[in-house]
């Protein structure tokens, strides 16, 4: 049977930061929701894109040479390859839209690293 995916209900279901959720497929690419707040963590994906859609807050995703910020509304795709730090100064919850195969924390491991497996649940 065919359902719609009630977004806000999705993010209710979020009850960690910096913890992805996997909400839907399309094709190879997963959409997932987090609650973003405080500093993440310097990373880059060598193999995929990312994309950053803000659903409520605003977001900063530092780079080697400056920083971008996202509001509501507004999405910021990353290209593979470039490092990253995201930082929310205050809750933010965004859609992220990356290929089934981008580690959660590119090749960096930290406490706040999650798994694919972790993602899906």
């Amino acid at each position: 049977m065919w359902a719609p995916t009630d977004i806000e209900a999705a993010f209710a279901d979020v009850t960690e930061h910096w913890s992805p959720k996997v909400i839907g497929r399309v094709n190879d690419q997963l959409l997932k929701v987090a609650k973003l707040k405080g500093e993440f963590v310097w990373h880059d994906h060598a193999g995929e894109d990312e994309l950053f859609w803000i659903v409520k807050g605003r977001l900063r995703i530092e780079f080697e040479d400056g920083a971008a910020e996202i509001g509501e509304g507004q999405f910021l795709t990353i290209p593979r390859g470039v490092r990253h730090n995201p930082v929310a100064e205050e809750e933010c919850w965004v859609l992220l839209i990356e290929p089934a195969s981008t580690r959660h924390t590119g090749e960096e491991v930290t406490e706040r690293t999650r798994s694919l497996e972790e993602q899906m649940r």
